[in-house]
């Protein structure tokens, strides 16, 4: 039931390691589904919709990364108004909840895999592993993966190591776009409907899953597997809850937040041991020993 958000989070942890944060992912998963409802009832092929749907996901990331690099602005303040202006374009399409009923949607979304015996995974739940898979790659062995970690860790010298700033800035948006646009279809298959309202806060959810996941907010440091833990994490409390039977549905959010806070403890004493340690390492450097700058000491795996 969480695939969708479990490529939400993925595409967005590449953004949080590089410092940067997108609001809109939950209005832009909304917004998918409206896009997709709307074209499917008015007898659109439903693979041309989902090619359609990702398209409009890796423009509008694209559009959002530009404007913050370009225009050196926050991304918080971009990505707000990027949540406005999808979850407001959703209600441009209708007002009401529009139901699928086209025939693709309809056998992708009933469509099971089996593993073993009796046991199967939905269609969402193969898409989720094959993100988190292709972003645990990237992260850890590609190029743009390093870059993205050596942004979050610093971004002027990262800049005066030649590393492509803006290019990267801009992709890991496009990136996330593309991970909600896709988050939207697997969404719109499960929930065979579009609906300006659907997955309000969401964005704090994939957030939330983020942290939980052990992706620092201050940028730098983080394992692309952690998003799926956390919401595998948040899925288990949800469900621990709604089988215990005596508590609200409310205590989730409690619960949430409780693991929240404890994690955030963690990453800021995981942040000041490695300043201690990094104060420590400079005060036994000797004093005869002049330390380079990063613009003075490139590494070769970046020439």
């Amino acid at each position: 039931d969480n695939a969708y958000l479990i490529i939400v989070a993925t595409g967005l942890a590449f953004v949080i390691i590089t410092g940067g944060i997108d609001l809109s992912v939950g209005a832009l998963v909304a917004f998918i589904s409206m896009v997709s409802a709307s074209l499917l009832e008015a007898g659109v092929n439903g693979y041309l919709v989902m090619a359609l749907s990702l398209l409009i996901g890796i423009a509008f990331g694209a559009f959002q990364g530009y404007f913050i690099y370009r225009f050196d602005l926050h991304p918080w303040i971009v990505t707000l108004a990027g949540m406005f202006l999808a979850r407001g374009a959703s209600f441009l399409i209708s007002t009401d909840s529009i139901v699928i009923t086209n025939d693709t949607y309809s056998a992708i979304s009933q469509a099971k895999v089996y593993l073993i015996g009796d046991h199967y995974i939905s269609i969402g739940a193969v898409v989720a592993i094959m993100v988190v898979a292709f972003a645990v790659y990237i992260a850890k062995w590609t190029r743009f993966g390093r870059n993205v970690y050596a942004i979050g860790g610093n971004v002027k010298s990262a800049a005066l190591m030649g590393l492509p700033v803006k290019r990267t800035t801009i992709l890991v948006y496009v990136f996330s776009g593309f991970c909600s646009a896709l988050g939207g279809v697997v969404f719109t298959l499960y929930m065979l409907s579009g609906y300006g309202l659907h997955l309000l806060g969401m964005e704090m959810d994939a957030i939330a899953a983020c942290v939980i996941g052990g992706i620092l907010l201050t940028g730098g440091f983080g394992y692309l597997i952690g998003p799926t833990l956390g919401v595998m994490s948040m899925g288990i409390i949800q469900t621990i809850i709604m089988f215990q039977g005596t508590l609200s549905s409310w205590w989730t959010k409690i619960a949430v937040g409780f693991l929240l806070f404890v994690f955030i403890l963690l990453q800021r004493l995981i942040v000041m041991k490695r300043r201690k340690r990094k104060v420590i390492r400079l005060k036994k450097v000797p004093s005869h020993v002049k330390v380079q700058s990063p613009s003075q000491s490139v590494s070769s795996e970046y020439k």
